[in-house]
């Protein structure tokens, strides 16, 4: 009988998804190699490849895994009879807070998802599309004249371009965090800049 995985395997698979994609989203794919992700995990080369085969499989598993988070976000929030609008800020607040440590993957993802296999990339690209379509939908719901205009999709990823790039301007010790921020692109998004509210720690300033 072969030996059972370890209660730390999977965590220790999660934590070298995490340096690998670091070290992908700094260096770039091509020129990252399994020694520099060994290193940066401090494990050696023979440990790394206990847990995974090759660079590649590691590529695999950011782009899949992260893709797969968001996904759970969509149904999470679409689930439990919520109202569209309801449904609108748990996908924002959800979407902001999984971003905020995952901008190696989700780097990774925009950047190199590229050097995947055909079917590889195919399956990851068809995941990320039912992302963006459970978004659309909701979108759809709270304005069916935009639907019908085909803007549902075209919305969706001016939502996205706001929240993916939040962590190119946000600073760890600014005035605002994550948590203040989702509210605030809530509301960008559902109402217009009228519809603002400032928190009440940067108001209060």
């Amino acid at each position: 009988m072969g030996r059972g995985r370890s209660a730390g395997y999977d965590g220790q698979r999660e934590a070298i998804l995490a340096h690998a994609a670091k070290q992908f989203a700094q260096r770039g794919y091509p020129a990252t190699s399994m020694y520099q992700v060994a290193e940066a995990c401090g494990l050696s080369k023979a440990t790394l490849y206990h847990y995974f085969d090759d660079k590649y499989a590691l590529l695999f598993n950011i782009c899949d895994g992260h893709v797969a988070k968001l996904e759970a976000i969509v149904a999470t929030a679409l689930a439990g009879g919520r109202t569209p609008e309801k449904q609108m800020r748990t996908l924002i607040a959800s979407l902001v807070a999984e971003y905020a440590g995952a901008q190696h993957a989700h780097r990774v993802l925009t950047e190199d998802v590229k050097f995947l296999d055909a079917d590889d990339r195919q399956r990851v690209l068809d995941r990320e599309r039912g992302v963006v379509k459970g978004f659309a939908d909701v979108v759809g719901a709270l304005r069916p004249d935009l639907k019908q205009a085909a803007l549902a999709k075209p919305l969706t990823m001016l939502l996205f371009g706001m929240v993916n790039w939040m962590f190119t301007w946000m600073k760890p010790d600014g005035a605002l965090d994550h948590d203040a921020m989702a509210p605030i692109v809530a509301d960008l998004f559902l109402g217009g800049l009228a519809a603002v509210k400032a928190p009440a720690t940067v108001a209060a300033e």
